[in-house]
């Protein structure tokens, strides 16, 4: 008995030697890295599927510091001393100052804190617009580093200790100058951490589980999301200083975690030519190994891999395919994030509780991901796209229109359902669309648009609700998410193709396919 199990590696071990030298003696020239990868590991490990689980973890300190600002930057209740209610801020601001009070301790939102109640909506959605500026801003400056020299996990690491130390200096901020400007650097540091955490993690993984992944981080995203109701209700009575605190310690605890057990990519060492750590992080040994080194060759010498850190951004730039790509890629996602970030920011015009509707609204992200694991692989991402984008511009529309308060709540619930359900197609579109050597730029791009159209939601809902109908801002919402959707007949369809590495890979592909550019 211990003969037989003692043989079976020793068996399996041959099978993949004969499949790898039945590999080989086929024409390479037409094989892509992707195919070659899977052909010689046999699948993915599990060691591999626990490292992109690690990477994914990084989307929920993430969507914590995105959305953190519905809580600590809201407007509280308050009451009139004389009897009565609270009404809008134009009627406190019509009050003295002694006929009215807060209905909580006055340090649970920076609004009552420092006396925001009557400032503009300028300075109201400052933090917001700030925090979204930060990341547009990061965005365009670190994004060629994970491509270039400094590599997935380094780039994942610094950005998330960087976050989560800025999160821990914005607890301390003593006016709303020094905590904008703290947001700002918050949104800067966190630009690449979902981005580098997305790519990461699919390079980690075969064709089979690419999809799975990329949704298991937005899954995370979504748990982050979540968490923060659940720990804002817990120190409701408290400072929003605490909130802050919270997050940092979490995100803290993770960037330790990762400097010490994340791996780098394979593919993203591969192409910089470091072969022997990507074969020991593959798990290709022994003879398979010099083998695999034999069909790296050519990768080499196609592929430049000394550029400078922002070669890859010229590439972007310079090849036209490539540019007509990002652009309408873009212009997709400012309408995506216009309504994915916009709307859980204006969930206090439509009444309801908030930490209700906030929690709602991170609630439905979970089938929302879930119904796109299932139709991701079924059906073309462009229909799905442009399919789930339509119907969250429709539900936002429906906002407006709608006289009673649950039915709008129905309505925003099936919009942000929708917006989430594009967003995840989107990002997972996007790694699928560009090869390896510009992939974190370019996704980072796409997502850039997303936390573009998010920077100039936060004025629009404050300037809303400033002339006392705050709603409106949803239709708004409604009609851009609908025009730019249009952009996704400009993009190909890559249901179930390979993932190519080298930007020659690509345009031989789209030369054998006649594929059609036509934007």
């Amino acid at each position: 008995m211990e003969s037989d199990n003692s043989t079976t590696p020793l068996l399996q071990t041959i099978d993949a030697s004969n499949n790898l030298q039945a590999y080989s003696d086929e024409k390479t020239a037409s094989a892509s890295l992707d195919e070659a990868i899977e052909s010689f590991t046999g699948g993915t490990s599990k060691a591999l599927l626990w490292q992109a689980f690690l990477a994914s973890l990084a989307w929920i300190f993430d969507g914590q510091q995105t959305f953190i600002n519905v809580f600590t930057d809201a407007q509280p209740a308050w009451h009139t001393t004389t009897g009565g209610g609270g009404g809008g801020a134009a009627t406190q601001c019509n009050l003295t100052r002694d006929s009215w009070t807060w209905d909580h301790p006055k340090e649970i939102s920076i609004i009552s804190d420092w006396d925001l109640q009557c400032s503009s909506a300028a300075v109201v959605g400052l933090p917001a617009s700030a925090f979204f500026a930060g990341c547009v801003l990061g965005g365009l400056l670190l994004a060629t580093l994970a491509d270039s020299k400094f590599g997935r996990k380094n780039m994942l690491f610094f950005t998330s200790l960087s976050m989560s130390i800025s999160a821990g200096l914005t607890s301390a901020s003593p006016n709303l100058v020094i905590y904008s400007l703290l947001r700002f650097i918050s949104g800067f540091s966190r630009a690449t951490v979902g981005t580098s955490a997305l790519v990461l993690s699919t390079e980690l993984v075969g064709r089979r589980w690419r999809e799975a992944v990329g949704i298991m981080g937005f899954l995370c995203f979504t748990l982050g999301f979540l968490s923060l109701p659940v720990m804002a209700y817990l120190v409701r009575d408290h400072s929003w200083r605490m909130l802050y605190i919270l997050t940092f310690i979490m995100s803290l605890i993770y960037s330790i975690i990762i400097f010490f057990l994340q791996k780098e990519s394979p593919r993203w060492l591969l192409v910089r030519g470091r072969r022997d750590e990507a074969m020991q992080t593959l798990g290709i040994k022994g003879s398979l190994s010099t083998r695999f080194s034999s069909f790296l060759d050519k990768f080499e010498k196609e592929e430049k891999k000394d550029g400078d850190v922002f070669s890859s951004m010229r590439v972007l730039w310079e090849k036209r395919w490539v540019f007509r790509r990002m652009v309408a890629a873009m212009v997709v996602g400012v309408g995506i994030g216009m309504v994915y970030y916009g709307m859980p920011l204006a969930l206090g015009s439509l009444g309801s509780n908030l930490y209700i509707s906030v929690g709602m609204n991170a609630l439905s992200e979970v089938p929302s991901n879930l119904l796109v694991l299932v139709l991701i692989e079924r059906m073309s991402k462009r229909m799905c796209l442009l399919g789930f984008n339509v119907m969250s511009g429709l539900g936002c529309i429906l906002c407006v229109f709608l006289v009673r308060r649950w039915w709008r709540v129905v309505a925003e619930l099936v919009g942000f359902f929708a917006a989430c359900s594009g967003f995840s197609v989107m990002m997972v579109y996007s790694v699928e669309l560009f090869p390896t050597a510009v992939r974190n730029s370019a996704v980072m791009m796409v997502r850039e648009a997303m936390v573009l159209g998010g920077m100039v939601a936060p004025m629009m809902i404050a300037a809303a609700g400033r002339a006392g109908n705050g709603v409106v801002s949803f239709g708004v919402f409604g009609l851009v998410m609908v025009c730019f959707s249009l952009f996704v007949v400009c993009l190909p369809e890559t249901k179930g193709r390979q993932m190519f590495d080298t930007l020659e890979e690509e345009e031989e592909k789209i030369k054998k396919n006649y594929e059609s550019l036509v934007c």
